[in-house]
């Protein structure tokens, strides 16, 4: 079967940093339930083998063998193995989707062949895997044995699966992607401004100005693409700020909680808790014992 073909090829190919040898494709290998936070992409993840379940705020998100994941934008998400042992580890492949693929691809593609939408469609998506997008998802992985044919063939295979994935049934969300002028460009924008300024308060209206949107559309489509609304995706990237900071320093709580823009080391306390899972001071002993070498 595809799968079991695709599972064994990520075996082979798995390395500790992800990486593999065709340019845009990340591999992935579990054995543990561990949870990691980090920041998605554009990105289109294929799992072959265990299972994933995928935090967004008070949204989740579960997909097994055999589905995949789309994410359109950076968002602050915890994710899971719920599915994984060391003798049957999770395994999962990843497409890096670049926006000037897309447009081009849509570019070429016949006038009218892809509606359009008023609402932003969601920025993560999940599907089942069409017959032809596994097909086309081992024919690149056969390439990591294939050094002779990988330059050539890689980009064809690459582009049929950015083919199958625009036309799937999630295709909305890959299509803003591509689309520089769509309701999630905007809301793309505003995600990269509330990065870059995640410390300092703001006002939702002005924020919709400065990208170009009326307030309510704002708060309509940034709602739609990232299932929280702006104040809650600020709260998110602070905190995971604040955890990388915690990991370098652990010993200074309440000056973290200062520098990512709490007033209250309590309230920033009480929120990192519920999003993490445990209090900042928990995790400051975890990572003062990793430091000086000890087990997590």
């Amino acid at each position: 079967m595809l799968l079991d073909e695709i599972s064994t090829l990520l075996a082979r190919h798995a390395r500790a940093d992800g990486t593999c040898a065709i340019e845009s494709v990340l591999i992935g290998r579990e054995e543990s339930h561990s949870p990691s936070a980090g920041l998605t992409g554009t990105a289109m993840v294929l799992i072959a083998q265990g299972a994933k379940r995928l935090a967004l705020g008070e949204h989740t998100y579960e997909y097994g063998a055999g589905q995949y994941l789309v994410t359109s934008i950076a968002l602050p998400v915890t994710g899971r193995f719920t599915d994984a042992t060391p003798q049957r580890p999770g395994l999962g492949v990843c497409l890096i989707l670049q926006p000037s693929d897309i447009a081009e691809m849509m570019l070429q593609a016949a006038p009218g062949a892809f509606p359009q939408n008023d609402i932003a469609p969601p920025a993560i998506t999940v599907s089942d895997a069409s017959d032809e997008l596994l097909d086309a998802a081992v024919r690149l992985l056969r390439l990591l044995d294939q050094p002779r044919d990988r330059g050539m063939l890689a980009p064809l295979v690459k582009r049929e699966i950015l083919w199958r994935l625009i036309t799937s049934e999630q295709g909305a969300t890959v299509r803003q992607i591509g689309l520089s002028d769509s309701n999630l460009s905007h809301i793309s924008r505003a995600v990269q401004w509330i990065r870059g300024n995640y410390r300092e308060p703001f006002r939702v209206d002005d924020l919709a100005e400065l990208i170009g949107m009326s307030p309510s559309a704002f708060y309509r489509n940034f709602q739609a693409a990232t299932r929280m609304s702006p104040i809650q995706f600020q709260k998110r990237i602070r905190l995971h700020e604040a955890r990388l900071l915690l990991a370098a320093h652990p010993k200074d709580i309440a000056h973290i909680a200062n520098l990512v823009g709490y007033d209250s080391p309590s309230q920033f306390s009480r929120e990192y808790r519920r999003f993490f899972g445990a209090p900042p001071s928990q995790d400051a002993v975890r990572f003062t014992a990793r430091s000086a070498g000890g087990n997590d």
